[in-house]
């Protein structure tokens, strides 16, 4: 088992990719927090995957529940090997109709809270002297610009430049930080994705997830399993060379 003995923390854990991230790092033998502000949902999972999980509340936007996540799990597990920042929001809406509230909120969850998790985990990193492993959760829209996702669009340009410059930094620790860059992916999210393009560009609702899962070259969207692999591959020591870079896993969506 590549992660025997390790702890990790997985932002967003309690359903689609953070769920499959967290079932796949427990069945490569480590100790796993789920950590979500849907803490029912958590600890549900939690209670499925038995005494190497535990379920913790996590707001990213509040820097007390962060510290708080740190400190309960070096408490019950011992310290920190792996963080997998997943937590994050959508919305989206032509340039000139988007609120400052909906660009706080986006911002908020994607990037600030994102870099200030990555903070406290990498200096509990620091602080036990092993190193550790931080896998950022990017996406294509972070590749490029969209015209009605302008906002979502930057707050994942900015994770991708945070974890250049954080992977960067770090490496002298040991800690290894890198990023995954999804397409298209089947969650719960893409529900909320599709009506508001249905929304914006007058379509049938189901009919834009329809037309961007035919566009992926594989030919479909991606399932959360689709993100084990990448998942486990920069948590283990698999990765040990591979420094700040954001790993497309998109059926070939993007080239980059």
């Amino acid at each position: 088992m590549r992660l025997k003995d390790k702890v990790a923390i997985v932002t967003g854990g309690a359903r689609g990719i953070g769920e499959a991230v967290v079932r796949a790092y427990g069945a490569e033998g480590a100790s796993v927090v789920i950590a979500d502000i849907e803490i029912a949902n958590a600890q549900a999972l939690a209670a499925d995957l038995g005494a190497k999980a535990l379920a913790v509340k996590l707001d990213v936007r509040d820097s007390k529940s962060i510290s708080s996540l740190i400190s309960t799990t070096v408490a019950k597990f011992g310290g920190v090997d792996i963080l997998f920042n997943n937590a994050g929001v959508f919305d989206m809406g032509p340039v000139l109709e988007v609120s400052e509230a909906s660009f706080d909120k986006v911002f908020a969850v994607n990037t600030k809270g994102l870099f200030f998790t990555l903070q406290a985990a990498a200096a509990q990193m620091v602080k036990q002297g092993r190193g550790g492993k931080i896998i950022n959760m990017a996406s294509q829209a972070g590749r490029r610009g969209e015209g009605l996702v302008a906002v979502y669009c930057a707050s994942k340009a900015a994770v991708i430049s945070l974890t250049q410059s954080a992977g960067l930094d770090l490496i002298k620790y040991g800690i290894n930080v890198n990023g995954i860059a999804p397409g298209v992916v089947d969650t719960p999210m893409w529900d909320q994705v599709d009506a508001l393009f249905a929304k914006y560009e007058r379509l049938p609702l189901g009919e834009k997830k329809r037309q961007v899962g035919v566009a992926v070259p594989l030919g479909r969207m991606g399932t959360p399993d689709d993100f084990r692999g990448a998942a486990v591959f920069l948590a283990s020591h698999d990765s040990d060379y591979v420094v700040a870079q954001t790993l497309n896993v998109d059926g070939g969506n993007w080239m980059s």
